[in-house]
């Protein structure tokens, strides 16, 4: 069942919204040669202690992997394409691209962001695959729409990505979110035919998150059970925000 949201809720959602936007804002600013992902994670925790917020990942509890998720954030570098875990180990360097993905929950509401962001300077088929997955998730937002439908969203990020010569990663998805982190619809980056594809209406809440490869769309989870990586080794891309659908058009809760 899909959960409409009262202006009211949306108003809660928008705080917890904002609050993750501020941590991506300065983990954003820290992302440098020699910052360990770990750094990051400590800086996050610390951030949303203060705001009287609970970390929405940290303790999370995912029955195929059979155990809680350890930390506050997803740190996936490179190749990583989601749920990298941060460590004292993993220093960024030049020419790295680091994805970070979080989510809080602030008064019973979550909110659910990644951006990716590159270590010093990257080359220009970096570039592109980050400016493509961005590009992707905005041209998507602008179809969250009344009277659209999900398909809408899902093959705009599809055709954009594929018509710049990158792939959609298919294993994971975006989703509903509102008092849980993961609410329906599941809300692909593709058009999956075999879903249902509801009308769009107001108070519906997507999180609307292209993961696009510079490979192929093939991935592969590491030995640590939970770090979902490309199984050719080429760089991924991650963007997330959580937006609602109004009358008045998209409203992205995660956003400044």
């Amino acid at each position: 069942m899909i959960v409409r949201k009262t202006p009211a809720e949306l108003e809660k959602m928008r705080r917890s919204g904002m609050l993750v936007c501020q941590v991506l804002e300065r983990l954003s600013s820290m992302v440098r040669e020699g910052v360990s992902t770990l750094d990051l994670e400590v800086e996050a925790e610390k951030m949303i202690q203060e705001a009287g917020a609970r970390p929405a990942f940290k303790g999370y509890y995912v029955p195929a992997i059979g155990k809680k998720y350890p930390f506050v954030l997803c740190t996936s570098v490179n190749d990583e394409v989601v749920h990298g875990m941060p460590s004292a180990k993993r220093i960024l360097a030049k020419g790295d691209v680091v994805s970070i993905d979080m989510g809080a929950e602030l008064d019973g509401y979550f909110g659910d962001s990644a951006v990716t962001v590159p270590v010093g300077e990257v080359d220009e088929r970096t570039k592109r695959l980050i400016e493509v997955t961005r590009n992707a998730l905005e041209l998507a937002i602008d179809k969250v729409r009344p009277g659209n439908r999900l398909f809408d969203v899902c093959g705009t990020v599809e055709r954009h990505v594929v018509a710049n010569g990158f792939t959609i990663v298919r294993e994971f998805v975006g989703h509903g979110i509102g008092t849980q982190l993961h609410e329906e619809p599941q809300v692909p980056n593709y058009v999956d035919r075999k879903n249902e594809n509801p009308r769009l209406k107001e108070g519906m809440v997507l999180a609307v998150e292209p993961m696009v490869n510079a490979g192929k769309a093939d991935t592969r989870i590491l030995e640590d059970g939970w770090t979902a990586a490309t199984r050719d080794g080429e760089y991924s891309a991650h963007f997330e925000h959580c937006v609602a659908v109004t009358s008045n058009g998209p409203w992205v809760l995660t956003r400044s």
